[in-house]
């Protein structure tokens, strides 16, 4: 959008006669000691003139509407019509709809055509056209301010029957801002604890009155659609969240229901496989996936990242000329380009697959090998042609051949057909706003110098230096924020191949590809470690490192 100022902002607004010289140099002194902060956003914050009428004359003069967002001009649910992990990071808030037309403020709008660009598609998608609005910074800041604030007041002080879908609702709400993967409702001896995972690791939000457990299970059944007077077991969706597929399982416990809502969103950014923590290069990730007439199977067990890993590897595959086609339970997220499936409870993965199998694939994404029938099929694809990507539960990349031992499948089907297994965790990256330098100690060193010689590899933590967790606010006092992967690959060459048809062992396996390009968990953890994503107590609540050296 074109800016129709042909002179300093300031100065144009005391032509305007909205401020004088005087205001307009406190704010520049201001600017000094704040430079990141734009003047308009400055005047704002040292209150120098009407908000209204100064947001209205900046949009005027940068060629576009100015917005100061009050309670009364937010006339909707923001997040009906933007994820609020996205409102936050583009600093933009949808405020009313009208004609088919959305208004959206955005804090910045010469600077931020990418951001916009993503959100205009986005409400196309939707079926509205955005109008687009430019108000101050700080004041979409309020607004964030103030809508984290009321989702913990209301699940903590809510006391009216009436409102208990609003609580619900809140809790949801406030598990998306938070970046929650998974929502527990616990009924307790005197209340109902509510919990989320971030980031793998679990945190008491709120303890809501025993008086409302009845109320939120009545509630949770009816928005899962699942049966009201039924108390075993029950499965369920929740679909009222644009973004998100919510996943509901019931329990019954000896004080009531709990529930847990598996957050999955749909509209979620594919992440390059390298920014997941991926140690090697093109060369290697190449060499690795981009087969055919064979598996590539992900290893580790449940909550470690293997399907969002398998979702990058098949963003990095995909191309107009390869069909890719995908069965998965459910589709976690839609990926554009992809033939995705979703199997129900009435159709087994196998039967998808042989479905799929007349459907002319290059590429099949297998959610996961469960058992002796799914994996034979697999293989079968493999043999005919495809490139199969699957998961399956083990500790490593060399079990995965015991484990599909133990499924029935005979040495030659292995070895003929599986190319590589991965191995992955995911461990808790240090928080940046927080975290705190300072130097290994005297038996960190230690530690790191012993995995070095036990898998033979050199570290190099000359002047390298480590950070403890702290905790702050935009960690919720975790002292971590987000995750990366630490990974192992076992490519089968024809030594490892001809081992397998020998029926060895996986000991035997593992050392003969340590003599290679192998290289277990534990070494591309230490070098995570070195490069100061995370510390050795996170590496080693993952792989028990302390103990075993």
């Amino acid at each position: 959008m074109e800016s129709k100022r042909k002179q300093p902002l300031g100065i144009e607004l005391v032509r305007r006669g909205i401020v004088n010289g005087d205001a307009i140099e406190k704010a520049l002194q201001y600017q000094v000691e704040h430079p990141n902060k734009r003047l308009g956003d400055i005047l704002y914050i040292l209150k120098e003139a009407e908000p209204n009428m100064l947001a209205t004359e900046i949009g005027d003069i940068m060629g576009t509407k100015g917005i100061y967002l009050t309670d009364e001009k937010i006339k909707i649910d923001p997040t009906e019509y933007l994820p609020f992990d996205m409102m936050k990071n583009y600093k933009a808030v949808p405020f009313d709809v009208e004609s088919g037309k959305i208004k959206i403020a955005f804090a910045d709008i010469a600077n931020n055509k990418e951001n916009i660009k993503s959100v205009k598609m986005l409400v196309l998608n939707k079926g509205l056209v955005m109008d687009p609005y430019l108000s101050f910074e700080t004041n979409i800041e309020e607004y964030f301010s103030r809508f984290e604030d009321v989702p913990r007041e209301v699940i903590e002080n809510l006391e009216d029957t009436a409102a208990v879908t609003d609580l619900v609702d809140n809790i949801i709400k406030l598990a998306i801002e938070k970046r929650a993967s998974d929502i527990h409702i616990e009924p307790q001896l005197d209340s109902v604890r509510i919990r989320f995972r971030i980031d793998g690791q679990l945190f008491v939000m709120a303890n809501v009155a025993k008086e409302k457990q009845s109320q939120i299970i009545g509630r949770l059944k009816a928005i899962s659609n699942m049966h009201q007077e039924k108390q075993e077991s029950q499965d369920g969706r929740i679909l009222l969240y644009n973004d998100y597929n919510i996943r509901v399982s019931s329990q019954k416990n000896i004080y009531g229901e709990k529930f847990v809502l598996r957050m999955l969103k749909k509209t979620e950014c594919i992440k390059n496989i390298f920014e997941l923590g991926f140690p090697y290069g093109e060369k290697e990730l190449n060499k690795a996936i981009n087969k055919k007439n064979s598996l590539t199977i992900m290893a580790a067990p449940t909550g470690e990242g293997k399907t969002t890993t398998l979702y990058s590897i098949l963003d990095y595959l995909k191309s107009d000329d390869i069909n890719i086609t995908t069965i998965e339970d459910p589709v976690e997220i839609r990926i554009p380009g992809l033939n995705q499936i979703e199997i129900d409870k009435n159709v087994r993965f196998v039967d998808s697959l042989r479905t799929i199998l007349r459907q002319d694939p290059d590429v099949i994404l297998l959610g996961e090998i469960r058992d002796k029938e799914t994996a034979e099929i697999a293989i079968q694809a493999g043999q005919t042609g495809h490139y199969v990507l699957s998961t399956i539960h083990t500790i490593d990349a060399v079990e995965v051949v015991t484990r599909l031992r133990k499924m029935g499948l005979t040495d030659y089907d292995i070895a003929s057909t599986v190319g590589t297994t991965i191995s992955q965790r995911l461990l808790r990256k240090i928080c940046p706003h927080c975290r705190r330098e300072r130097e290994f100690t005297d038996y960190e060193k230690d530690v790191i110098k012993k995995i070095g010689e036990k898998y033979d590899y050199k570290f190099n933590i000359e002047g390298v230096k480590t950070y403890d967790a702290v905790g702050c606010e935009k960690c919720n006092n975790s002292g971590y924020y987000d995750r990366v992967g630490i990974f192992e690959v076992l490519n089968m060459d024809d030594d490892i191949k001809e081992l397998i048809m020998e029926g060895k062992s996986s000991i035997e396996i593992r050392k003969k590809a340590m003599e290679k390009d192998y290289r277990p968990l534990i070494v591309d953890g230490v070098n995570k470690v070195i490069q100061g994503e995370t510390n050795l107590g996170e590496l080693n609540k993952k792989l028990i490192i302390f103990n075993n050296l």
